[in-house]
């Protein structure tokens, strides 16, 4: 698992995480093919790397909620 130091991309806040510190991700832009994740509050802690169509799909399917318990 790599660091977000290790990463050399350019990191954005998700549209739908608020700014009191609570539930906040951040997507990475900048290599081709891979999208980088990581924790806001933790942005030297891990990043999880996806392929981009596997983070599609999982987008697509928390948009449709086919992903709630």
């Amino acid at each position: 698992m790599n660091t977000a130091k290790e990463l050399a991309v350019s990191w954005r806040k998700s549209s739908y995480s608020s700014s009191n510190g609570g539930n906040c991700l951040e997507v990475g832009v900048g290599i081709p093919g891979v999208i980088p994740v990581r924790d806001s509050k933790d942005p030297n802690g891990p990043a999880l790397s996806f392929t981009a169509g596997d983070w599609s799909a999982f987008v697509a399917g928390v948009s449709s909620d086919q992903l709630k318990p």
